[in-house]
């Protein structure tokens, strides 16, 4: 194919990927939380076509999250984050599902689902807090509430807390090694 043809081919499969995603966009606007039978059934035939499309995948996925069926959207995020997903959603998803997967009860899933999310994402204060959530459900308080106290000197920036930081920091560190030596 020449150098031409190659550069029309990806501008078509961008203009695809284009209106696909603005397609996906106006389902999530018109979208009613209270009733998401109307938003799956829009999803139905979009993934139906793009079956193995990750952005399809993660909205579908979240759709059902959204209507109360976390055992549908477990699998939908699953194969969301194995069929590519990417940046920002890539984080959402994750978050989604590791959540998700804490909600079933699935928590030693959701803590590896988590642990590969903030190594990807270190930064993520949601990751992190939905982290914390799933580090309490498995009964681990004190690696949970450490999770949380980083959170706070690493990304909270006022002045009544920042004199305090070195000592958050100490605690911190202090109560996860306390779970960390329980869960060996």
């Amino acid at each position: 194919m020449t150098e031409y043809g190659s550069t029309a081919v990806h501008r078509g499969a961008t203009m695809a990927t284009d209106k696909l995603n603005a397609e996906l966009d106006r389902i999530f606007q018109e979208r009613d939380r209270e009733n998401m039978a109307p938003t799956i059934a829009a999803l139905r035939p979009i993934l139906d076509k793009h079956p193995h499309d990750p952005r399809v995948l993660y909205e579908v996925g979240g759709a059902f999250d959204t209507a109360g069926e976390e055992v549908m959207a477990k699998g939908y995020y699953r194969r969301a984050l194995e069929n590519g997903l990417h940046g920002d959603i890539r984080r959402r998803c994750f978050l989604q599902y590791g959540s998700t997967l804490r909600n079933l009860g699935d928590l030693d899933r959701s803590a590896e689902v988590f642990r590969t999310a903030r190594e990807e994402f270190p930064d993520d204060v949601a990751l992190g807090a939905f982290e914390a959530l799933t580090l309490h459900a498995q009964g681990q308080m004190s690696a949970a509430l450490g999770s949380l106290l980083t959170l706070l000197v690493d990304h909270v920036h006022v002045d009544e807390l920042e004199r305090y930081k070195p000592a958050m920091r100490g605690n911190a560190d202090y109560l996860v090694s306390l779970d960390a030596h329980e869960h060996r």
